[in-house]
């Protein structure tokens, strides 16, 4: 099957079809029914393996993914809330990232790397849970709606920095990528733009939509060149052009649309391949631990950074809750680790199963028990 490219192509976007369909009748992330439709393909039909044209796909929709999760934070938004955000987002990676690590290598005895792998992936926040509660329930303008956004921006970041840091190889290509990528930070927003208002007569043809993906492939491969992770320029790149995404919804719609509806489900389907149900039959018990572990150390970050606010207690609750999810830069950093030979493929299930049941089972406890009312969003005090 996997030489006919068209039929193979048709069962992989028949699965994102499905996906579609699914999410919007149970209202569930088509993220997570893509990685359960995965599941069930590797586990069920033996749909094993993949291609390069798949690989490929896969990686452009992690890096999509990650561009688009920096492009999502409004700077003045940011700016506003730059101090609450910085400690909350901080706390809420640090915190999580020790501790999984400490008790992943000295409790359950993995090595060193694979314990860091373990604390990236259950350390980060969904920004896309976070994004559609707070987009669904019309409270992005209060000041809780707006602190979640800026933090779990934060957040993601720390991780992205923690996964290109640590398994970096420092050599002579890093030194040029660093400084590609900070050139690229300033020039790209300029140029993006200068692109959009002299070709603004000639939409159809999309000059800087191509811009920004050349710039993206770019610094993915001066990034791979110097071994570190591709989508840390995809991320900071999506910083860099935040702000003109914000101004032109247009742009970033476009973007988005050709990001979810061809890339990223050949990344999320590609993610629940590698899941074994037999995995988590066996390891049921080390899979509930480390999603208590998640939430407890979240909420160690998270809570007191709350009620010293002057959140009440159930919003403080509700906010921890929410910024215990974790689907897409979960994810990425276990695949990361399953691709590189770091982690097997067992722990590689245990974290990804982590990662899917952190999206559901805390967002679904904090919509039906903590959910404030808009005046508690709206009460806070400076810090």
């Amino acid at each position: 099957m996997l030489d006919n490219i068209w039929l193979t192509a048709a069962i992989w976007i028949g699965i994102a079809f499905i996906a579609s369909l699914i999410s919007i009748r149970i209202g569930i992330t088509v993220a997570l029914i893509e990685i359960f439709l995965g599941m069930l393909a590797g586990n069920l039909f033996g749909m094993h393996e993949t291609t390069q044209w798949i690989d490929f796909f896969a990686l452009l929709g992690s890096l999509t993914l990650t561009f688009l999760a920096g492009a999502e934070i409004d700077p003045e938004t940011f700016k506003a809330n730059l101090k609450p955000s910085l400690i909350m987002g901080s706390l809420s990676c640090a915190i999580p990232f020790i501790g999984v690590w400490l008790f992943t290598e000295f409790v359950l005895g993995w090595e060193i790397q694979q314990a860091q792998i373990a604390g990236i992936a259950l350390s980060t926040t969904s920004v896309a849970i976070i994004y559609s509660v707070v987009i669904e329930k019309g409270v992005s303008d209060t000041s809780l709606g707006k602190l979640m956004l800026t933090s779990v921006f934060i957040t993601d970041l720390g991780t992205v920095l923690m996964l290109g840091v640590l398994f970096a190889t420092y050599n002579s290509w890093m030194i040029f990528f660093i400084i590609a990528l900070a050139a690229a930070f300033f020039i790209t927003p300029y140029f993006t733009k200068k692109l959009i208002k002299t070709f603004k007569a000639s939409k159809i043809s999309e000059p800087e939509i191509k811009f920004v993906f050349l710039i993206l492939f770019l610094l993915a491969g001066l990034a791979t060149a110097a071994n570190t992770v591709p989508i840390l320029p995809s991320f900071v790149m999506g910083i860099a052009l935040a702000g003109l995404f914000v101004n032109d919804k247009t742009l970033m719609h476009r973007v988005r649309t050709i990001s979810f509806s061809v890339f990223t489900p050949f990344y999320f389907i590609k993610a629940g391949l590698y899941i074994s149900l037999k995995t988590v039959a066996v390891s049921y018990g080390l899979i509930s631990i480390l999603l208590l572990l998640k939430v407890i150390f979240k909420y160690a970050g998270i809570y007191p950074t709350t009620r010293i606010l002057k959140y009440n207690a159930k919003t403080a609750h509700y906010t921890s809750l929410l910024m215990s999810t974790g689907i897409t830069f979960g994810t990425i950093a276990a695949l990361f680790g399953l691709t590189n030979n770091i982690i097997d493929q067992n722990q590689y299930t245990v974290l990804v199963t982590v990662v899917i049941l952190s999206a559901l089972i805390p967002t679904i406890i904090a919509q039906k028990f903590f959910e404030p009312s808009l005046a508690e969003m709206s009460n806070r005090k400076e810090i």
